[in-house]
Order: structure tokens, then C-alpha cells, then sequence
């Protein structure tokens, strides 16, 4: 079978789909692995170890049976995709409606990575928590490099440094990872969560849980995610999350519902009561945005409070998010791939077909199809 790696085109995107380390064992059931020259220099991965892995270098991989990407195709790259093309990447199927009906017109057959089932026997290909690892890692330390204080309890001949305050807001793994992290540069943490079973995760790592009544109704949903919350919930978490903001240093926003817009978190009025110089990092800023003052990309201060919502935050740190994409793709493509090393798609697995988006010209992935009919919908009604 041949495997095609393009180098990745959309903006600040420095993630590679395969390291060689993938390759090399793809190369040795007997795989060819075709990858694009330079595909892995924003991962700091230069071709000679591609090479030396057994890949054989190219200028255009798109002629392969499988194509594995990190971002969704741009409109040329799915012009090069055909009915005979399986298609393996983070195709955003719940926003990026148009992409993916022009997927489906090609004829090809793709899975994206955002819709692998929260299985036990699927975590090995859950790229939304390796690069949400990686997501809240990286946040604890801006956070950390932004605040312009001491994380830790410091006793000096000066005198003593009190440790800083740090909030996280959501404890999915991005969140937990935050947590983590946060403590071992010796803050002060507290996690928060609408699902009250993530309680015992948060105080394992050291952190107090921070519990607000909402009304009691279970507000974890279906794949582990939390649950939208009504109006009424939502005015009345802000209004008491509100008052812990007020008190901390840092505050590391996570929460996510997916396909929609992320919630509000941390209202105008929450960042007024924060001290001056206290950070607000916001990682939903591809939804939207945490807290109501965000800018997506962009880096304010407002309320003397400096508020950054970062995007691709995985890509910041490209050599170990690419490591860890590159073996959810090759967990994946062990299911795919016979005894004999075929293409071999069993769609009566509950993995291979959860995963599926478009097949035989169609979107068979119904929350998918749904959002490219609203995308349908949303260009109609501008006309």
C-alpha cells in the first residue's frame, strides 16, 4: 500500500502526519510511504531521517492510496482526491460544512480523527487528547511566563513569597494536563467542572475542586464531553464563577462543546473584580473564545488584566504533537490494513465507521451531514 504525507499548508500549522519513527515500522510491514520534501521542517524533522526510515522523498505524495493529514484539505488539495483515496486527518466535521461536501463530491473516503469513538479500545487513536495534552501543558507555562509573579511559595532572606493562584476551568484532559502542570511549578490550583465525576482526577492531582450547584441534573453528555448548559445555567455559573476569578492570579479557560460555539466562562464583569496584572489564558479561542474579552490569535490587556487566546496551541510545540498524532494515525491504520497488508475497511467496526465522514459521494457521518446542510442553509440565506 502506498501512504502519502503532503507537507501541511494552512497557516501556522507546523505539524507532520507521520514521523519517521511511523514510517519506518509502516515501511517494515512492507508499506510505501511517500512523503512530500520538507514535510516535517516546522516539526524540526529534516528528510535525511525520512530517508534513512525507508520513505521515499517526493514533490507531490497525493498520487497515494492513503493520505494522512493534520489539517483539513485546502479546496486544491481535494481537487487531487478521487474515489480510490481514503482520506485520514482533523477534517473539522462539525464546522467546516462546505469542506467536507466538497470531500464528499470527490468520491473519497475519509475519516477524521475528531469523530474516532471515546472507546477503550479507541484510545490509542484519540488525537483530540494527545494534542489536548500537549494544549494544556503548554498553557500552564504562558501562563506562568505571563504573569510577572512567582508560581511557587519562595522564603527568601527578603522575606516570603506567597505562591500564585491559578484556576482551571474545565477538567478534560486538556484541563487535568493544566492542572498538572500548574503544580508542579508550585501554585496554588483549583480545577472546575460542570461534570461533577472529573472531582476525584482533579484532587488527585493535588488541586482543590472548586463546586457549584448548577440545579443537579447530570451534565455530563454522550463521549465523555460536558453537556450545553441552559440559559438559566449558565447565568448562574457566571455569576458564581465570578467570585472565584476574582480571588486567583491565573485563570486557564479549556471548556468545549463540540460544534458549537465554546461557552462563556469569564464575563467582563468576572475579569473587573481580578487583580491588576492577573492572566487569563484562554485555549477555546478556535470556538470563540472562554471568556467574553477574548480576541482570538490576539494577545489585550483589559482591566489591566492581559487576556490571550492562543490558536493551534499543539503546533507551538510541532515535534512532540507530531510524535503523538503520528501514532494515533498508525493505531488507526492498524485497523484498516489486513493480515496480508491490504486496505481492508470493515465498516461493521464500531471504530472504522464511527470515524467515517464521506463514502461513495456521500457524508455518512450524520452529526457531518447535518452541518453541511446548515452550511447549505447559511450561504442561501447571505444571497
Amino acid at each position: 500500500m502506498r501512504i502519502g504525507v503532503p507537507a501541511e499548508t494552512a497557516e501556522g500549522e507546523r505539524r507532520v502526519a507521520l514521523v519517521p519513527e511511523v514510517v519506518g515500522k509502516l515501511s517494515d510491514q512492507g508499506h510505501e510511504v511517500a512523503v512530500e520534501r520538507s514535510a516535517g521542517a516546522g516539526a524540526l524533522i529534516p528528510d535525511e531521517q525520512y530517508e534513512q526510515a525507508g520513505a521515499s522523498m517526493t514533490d507531490d505524495p497525493w498520487d497515494a492510496q492513503v493520505m494522512v493529514k493534520v489539517a483539513p484539505p485546502t479546496g486544491e488539495e481535494t481537487g487531487r482526491l478521487d474515489r480510490d483515496t481514503v482520506l485520514i486527518g482533523f477534517l473539522q466535521p462539525l464546522t467546516n460544512g462546505e469542506g467536507i461536501r466538497a470531500i464528499a463530491k470527490t468520491g473519497a473516503t475519509s475519516f477524521a480523527l475528531e469523530a474516532v469513538p471515546r472507546i477503550s479500545r479507541a484510545q490509542s487513536m484519540d488525537a483530540l487528547s494527545s494534542q489536548a495534552n500537549i494544549s494544556g501543558y503548554r498553557s500552564a507555562l504562558i501562563g506562568a511566563q505571563e504573569l510577572g509573579r512567582f508560581y511557587p511559595m519562595l522564603m527568601t532572606a527578603a522575606g516570603t513569597i506567597r505562591p500564585a493562584t491559578v484556576l482551571v476551568l474545565g477538567a478534560g484532559v486538556a484541563g487535568l494536563q493544566a492542572i498538572a502542570t500548574a503544580r508542579r511549578l508550585g501554585a496554588v490550583v483549583q480545577g472546575f467542572d460542570v461534570r461533577s465525576a472529573v472531582k476525584e482526577q482533579v484532587e488527585s492531582l493535588g488541586a482543590h475542586f472548586l463546586e457549584f450547584d448548577l440545579g443537579g441534573e447530570e451534565l455530563e453528555g454522550a463521549g465523555g464531553y460536558a453537556k450545553e448548559l441552559t440559559a438559566e445555567q449558565q447565568a448562574r455559573q457566571q455569576e458564581l464563577m465570578a467570585e472565584a476569578i476574582g480571588k486567583v492570579d491565573v485563570v486557564i479557560t479549556t471548556a468545549l462543546v463540540p460544534g458549537r460555539r465554546a461557552p462563556i466562562l469569564v464575563t467582563e464583569a468576572a475579569v473587573e473584580k481580578m487583580k491588576p496584572g492577573s492572566v487569563i489564558v484562554d485555549l477555546a479561542g478556535e470556538a470563540g473564545g472562554n471568556c467574553e474579552l477574548s480576541e482570538p490569535g490576539q494577545t489585550v490587556i483589559r482591566h489591566d488584566v492581559k487576556i490571550l487566546a492562543p490558536l493551534n496551541v499543539p503546533s507551538t510545540m510541532a515535534e512532540h504533537a507530531s510524535q503523538l498524532y503520528a501514532r494515533n494515525i498508525q493505531a488507526l491504520l492498524g485497523l484498516m490494513i489486513s493480515e496480508e497488508g491490504e486496505l481492508q475497511l470493515d465498516f461493521e467496526d464500531d471504530v472504522i465507521a464511527g470515524a467515517c465522514i464521506t463514502r461513495d459521494g456521500k457524508i455518512v457521518h450524520e452529526a457531518a451531514r447535518e452541518a453541511a446542510a446548515a452550511a447549505i442553509a447559511a450561504r442561501s440565506a447571505r444571497r
